[in-house]
């Protein structure tokens, strides 16, 4: 058997496996927020919310989509968006703020372990989400396009609105398994092929622009391809072989905070509409923004 055959023959159970784990994440809240939508819950609680997201050219009841995100991680809050009816617009904002602000406890714990403090990476993605959407609300232009809605229509019967959410979580299902069968072959085909570090060593110079330390390549190749929280195992352990020094490491994780698991977040929010060049722009210039500015504060007040 050949080697891609071999990759698609064993990235099957172990689609099955992250599948299940993420639909189990997404479907209760999914199911929440139609529910909450239906009874008009989600309309009370976006009225309190509104004069803060209101600046960020999102409705109040984004914030659960946000929060749903910012603790759960990129899929629960793509099952949420999915459950309100947005326009691109609005969809691309929260889409970013998500991007930046996933699963952040674990993230941010992960963070901590690789030499960085827990609370600091934290606020700092917390801010650049809030102050990347400001910013997008005022240069993105008004949209009349609207957004993947599975949710079902307001005045919709409870069992209409069960049905329609039955429908719509088995689009989403097939959605998700499908995103997450290419992204494992594609990396069982990296590890089949070596390919991970003869790419870091090519990538080694472009460090220098980031800010970063040329042998900080791999661990930097790591978290964009594999993510902080999958990455994690390998950036250990490059950290207790001495590999990367604890400050590289740190300085590091200030560019991964913005701009990880950039290929598996891109791939799935552009899979719904959101414009990948954007996503992955506004990402890797924050990163830039952040390291340099880090350098900078360092540089002055050392």
């Amino acid at each position: 058997m050949s080697v891609f055959l071999q990759c698609l023959k064993v990235a099957l159970p172990a689609t099955w496996k992250s599948a299940s784990w993420l639909l189990k994440l997404m479907i209760p809240i999914s199911l929440g927020v139609t529910l909450l939508q239906h009874y008009g819950i989600l309309e009370v609680l976006a009225s309190y919310l509104h004069p803060l997201f209101v600046h960020l050219g999102l409705p109040g009841a984004s914030a659960i989509a946000f929060i749903s995100g910012a603790m759960a991680g990129t899929y629960a809050g793509l099952a949420a968006m999915m459950s309100m009816p947005l326009n691109m617009k609005e969809a691309t904002i929260l889409g970013i703020m998500i991007a930046l602000c996933h699963a952040l406890p674990m993230e941010s714990a992960v963070n901590r372990k690789t030499g960085s403090s827990f609370w600091k990476m934290s606020l700092i993605r917390i801010f650049m989400a809030f102050g990347s959407a400001f910013l997008l609300n005022l240069f993105l232009g008004e949209s009349s396009e609207k957004y993947i809605y599975l949710g079902v229509p307001a005045n919709s019967t409870t069992a209409e609105m069960l049905s329609g959410w039955v429908v719509s979580q088995l689009k989403m299902s097939v959605m998700v398994v499908l995103i997450i069968y290419f992204l494992m072959v594609l990396q069982r085909m990296l590890e089949a092929y070596r390919l991970l570090r003869p790419l870091s060593e090519l990538l080694s110079p472009m460090m220098r622009f980031f800010g970063l330390p040329e042998k900080a390549a791999y661990m930097w190749l790591v978290g964009n391809v594999l993510g902080i929280s999958y990455g994690s195992a390998v950036m250990l352990e490059l950290k207790e072989k001495r590999v990367i020094t604890p400050e590289d490491a740190n300085a590091v994780n200030y560019h991964l905070i913005m701009s990880h698991s950039l290929l598996e977040d891109t791939l799935v929010l552009a899979a719904t509409g959101i414009p990948a060049l954007l996503l992955i722009s506004v990402r890797v210039t924050l990163a830039f923004f952040l390291v340099w500015l880090r350098r900078a504060c360092l540089f002055l007040f050392k």
